[in-house]
């Protein structure tokens, strides 16, 4: 089990046991041998929740909660025995720098004209790194995490490759046209794949949720933009208010990025990353209110 607590009436960082049934708290407990009076309370509180060192917990049973921080939009195995550490920060700040710094260009913020600048980031940062992490989830055994890190690293050295010059992939078609068409085909697809991906964090935290769903709503508008141009080239207002929720899911990816690195052995404070009221956490909370009120 994770070891990660909070403070109480903090919403807590969503890496608990898998139901309320599983876990329960002892206050009786002793305080733990390498732990101060105040970690202990600390502890409890959390507890309270169904994780950290004072949770009583069926290990046949337990299952981790959705948490983006480890890139898993639902019910996982615990990973204190796993020989590797969470890839997952790593791919979604590689994915967060290059989303940031494409999408400040999409809003053609202080006039920059051409986003040559992400070929470099989109190669090295956001599609190597990216695409390595995915790998990495592979080997933890995260298959949301394998496909979506993979994929969206792939995307990037694909992207990288429209825009280096050697490729001369633009002046293969005749017109400007036809190249707005192909690129808008080619946002859309990403579009439908990133749809796929949203539908599996419904039950997750809001702020994974949020993470696609501003992602896809990026692909969209910017797919959007290529299919109807304006004299040639994406129209600007539909390209910006791509880049708006380009910006919105480079932060939300940092956000998670964050609450996957930050715990009591670095951090003076967990990240809260909300919860669904149908998520295990929100259902677990219900269940338990219903029995008190009993």
């Amino acid at each position: 089990m994770s070891t990660e607590i909070q403070h109480n009436g903090a919403l807590e960082k969503d890496v608990g046991a898998g139901s309320a049934s599983t876990a329960t708290m002892d206050h009786s407990l002793p305080i733990h041998p390498q732990m101060s009076a105040e970690e202990h309370e600390v502890a409890k509180a959390a507890a309270r929740f169904g994780y950290g060192p004072l949770a009583q917990v069926n290990p046949q049973d337990a299952r981790l909660r959705p948490f983006g921080g480890e890139f898993q939009p639902g019910l996982y195995k615990p990973v204190e025995n796993r020989k590797f550490a969470n890839p997952a920060p790593l791919g979604l700040c590689a994915f967060a720098l290059t989303t940031f710094v494409l999408s400040a260009i999409n809003m053609h913020t202080r006039g920059i004209p051409e986003p040559n600048i992400v070929v470099s980031l989109a190669f090295g940062y956001g599609g190597l790194v990216q695409l390595l992490a995915g790998m990495w989830e592979m080997a933890v055994g995260n298959t949301f995490g394998a496909t979506a890190l993979s994929s969206y690293g792939g995307f990037w050295i694909a992207f990288a490759i429209v825009l280096t010059p050697g490729f001369a992939i633009p002046d293969a078609y005749k017109t400007t046209n036809a190249f707005n068409n192909c690129m808008g085909l080619f946002l859309m697809g990403w579009f439908i794949f990133t749809t796929i991906l949203l539908f599996c964090t419904l039950r997750s935290t809001v702020a994974f949720f949020l993470l696609f769903f501003f992602l896809d709503l990026t692909f969209l508008l910017l797919g959007i933009a290529y299919l109807v141009p304006t004299a040639g080239q994406p129209t600007v207002s539909i390209q910006k208010a791509g880049g708006f929720f380009g910006f919105l899911a480079a932060f939300a990816a940092w956000y998670n990025a964050l609450a996957g690195l930050a715990d009591n052995s670095n951090s003076f404070f967990i990240i809260p990353v909300a919860h669904f009221p149908w998520s295990p956490t929100g259902i677990s909370r219900r269940t338990k209110t219903d029995r008190e009120l009993a």
